[in-house]
């Protein structure tokens, strides 16, 4: 007997496997903004403004407008220091010097007046000249003509006065010459000759051992005469105030004579040296 013939098994179906879809990734959080940091601001806000001021850019104009109101604060400070120095000597003066004395501080003011009036009509025509440069040359040649006045290198005239010290017991030191020099200079001199040598910024006085006075290194032989060019209304009172120059004179032994004069000649010149060490500063 035949054997039945094997069933074929039924093929398996394919079972569809689920499709897996790629995850998004998360979008990154946006970072916090920075804040800024207040230093690093200063900082910069500095840097700027120093590249704005420096180094400074002047033009010729304001170098000379700067140059006329410094002379002007030193007269100031001048007059400040001598009201100082005699305000210890004013105790116990007379009426008579005590009106010669206000007399003399009115002078000055009216002098210092002159020259801020004159400052400021230089500083209106720099600023309002159409051709300013031209203007700057102008002022800088003129002042540039003071300047040597004021160095001894250039001759100068005017009215002022010659002041006269006989010092026949030779009791007349450097430091009364010296003190002398600074009442003139107190009083508005602008240009001082002492004998043969002219006065400047660096003169000096020195006491000689075997008596007498040197003033930069030359002798100088009594009697001293002082050839002061300024106006004699102010020069004249400020030697004569009480405790000033001529009674400390006349206390040692000496006699000062004060001429008033319409023209007077300083004529005596120095050799302008070159400074060793000093050199212009840039910045």
């Amino acid at each position: 007997m035949a054997e039945p013939a094997a069933k074929s098994a039924p093929a398996p179906v394919p079972v569809a496997e689920p499709e897996h879809k790629p995850e998004a990734s998360p979008e990154p959080e946006p970072e916090p903004e920075a804040e800024p940091d207040p230093a690093a601001d200063r900082n910069a806000g500095r840097r700027r403004l120093k590249a704005a001021i420096w180094p400074p850019r002047l033009s010729r104009g304001q170098l000379v407008v700067a140059l006329l109101l410094f002379s002007l604060g030193l007269g100031l400070a001048i007059q400040v220091r001598s009201t100082n120095d005699h305000h210890s000597q004013l105790r116990g003066a007379r009426q008579e010097d005590l009106v010669r004395i206000l007399d003399e501080l009115d002078s000055r003011q009216q002098r210092l007046q002159q020259e801020k009036a004159e400052l400021e009509q230089s500083l209106a025509k720099l600023e309002n000249s159409s051709n300013q440069a031209k203007e700057a040359q102008e002022q800088t040649r003129k002042k540039m003509t003071e300047l040597g006045v004021l160095a001894g290198t250039a001759k100068a005239t005017g009215p002022g006065i010659v002041l006269t010290v006989d010092d026949p017991q030779g009791q007349v030191k450097a430091d009364m010459l010296l003190d002398t020099l600074q009442e003139l200079r107190a009083a508005g001199a602008e240009a001082i000759q002492i004998n043969d040598v002219r006065v400047v910024v660096n003169t000096y006085f020195t006491d000689l051992s075997a008596g007498g006075v040197q003033i930069d290194g030359k002798k100088v032989s009594q009697p001293y005469r002082f050839t002061v060019v300024g106006n004699p209304q102010d020069l004249t009172p400020a030697l004569n105030i009480p405790g000033g120059v001529v009674r400390t004179l006349e206390s040692h032994q000496a006699r000062a004579t004060i001429a008033p004069q319409q023209k007077v000649v300083v004529d005596a010149l120095v050799d302008p040296k070159s400074p060793q060490y000093a050199k212009p500063a840039s910045k």
